[in-house]
């Protein structure tokens, strides 16, 4: 795996001549929030380079370099495995879900949640089961009112539990406290008349509110408490901790053992981000 950080005191001749420089699994670029589309572009191609050079296509990048769009898309296009904690993200929804409780100083036995969620994923099917034995009530909203009807039969054969599957875009989420949202993209979000205090965590891309008097929250990020001795052989201060921690799963590994992993670790949310600032 390569970790790709800049190159905070680059010298004259690094500067002009785009030098990369690397130590061990460390990719050190001279980039900054001056430097231009092209040559973002031109140090991408470089980047990639390097990597195909070794066996390994897995990746973690900076804090400052993920904010560097043009650089970030050419390594998109390339059949590299970008660790970015979206993953993880899907995964952490109980442990993100707990702290806004706990910040809204609210109860599970007394809050609802809302899900909106197209796609029958394993890893939001299960995490609806784990909601539906907690929370006062679970309301899915779907486009797919058959595929989620047979899974709320499902969960009240298995655990006695009813939980709701409709798709009325008026009084779905009117009152909604808490809202995840799994695969809506924003335009079919903002069709739904919102309660205008909700807090929404966003898992799909970047998203805006239109509805004018929409003062919420917006979850579009978040970052972690590791507490193990997991050895990162990086600046840490210069990565987030949650894409460290990402990469020690594979993709494919269950749900389940997922689950009792970050659970074991006692993994906590550090904070989370909005738009603008922090939670």
């Amino acid at each position: 795996m390569f970790y790709i950080q800049e190159n905070d005191k680059p010298t004259i001749v690094e500067k002009i001549i785009r030098k990369i420089n690397v130590e061990r699994n460390k990719i050190i670029i001279p980039i900054n929030e001056t430097t231009n589309e092209k040559v973002q572009e031109k140090l991408a191609r470089k980047t990639i380079k390097l990597i195909k050079k070794s066996n390994s296509k897995k990746i973690i990048i900076s804090k400052k370099i993920q904010n560097y769009e043009s650089f970030i898309k050419i390594l998109e296009k390339e059949d590299l495995k970008i660790v970015d904690g979206k993953w993880l993200y899907k995964m952490l929804i109980p442990e993100i879900t707990d702290y806004i409780l706990e910040k809204e100083n609210l109860k599970k036995e007394e809050t609802s949640i809302h899900i909106l969620v197209n796609n029958e994923t394993d890893i939001a099917i299960q995490n609806i089961k784990k909601f539906s034995t907690e929370f006062k009530a679970i309301t899915i909203i779907t486009n797919h009112i058959d595929k989620f009807k047979r899974i709320e039969e499902k969960i009240y054969n298995e655990l006695g539990i009813n939980i709701t599957v409709m798709n009325n875009k008026k009084k779905g989420l009117s009152r909604a406290k808490i809202i995840i949202n799994y695969d809506f993209p924003k335009e079919l979000i903002n069709q739904y008349n919102i309660n205008e205090k909700a807090i929404i965590v966003n898992i799909q891309g970047k998203l805006k509110i239109n509805k004018k008097r929409y003062d919420g929250k917006i979850i579009q990020g978040y970052e972690i408490i590791d507490n193990t001795e997991n050895e990162y052989d990086i600046e840490n201060e210069k990565f987030y901790t949650r894409e460290f921690y990402e990469s020690t799963f594979y993709y494919e590994q269950p749900y389940k053992y997922v689950r009792e992993k970050i659970e074991k670790d006692k993994i906590k949310i550090k904070e989370l981000y909005l738009q603008n600032g922090s939670y």
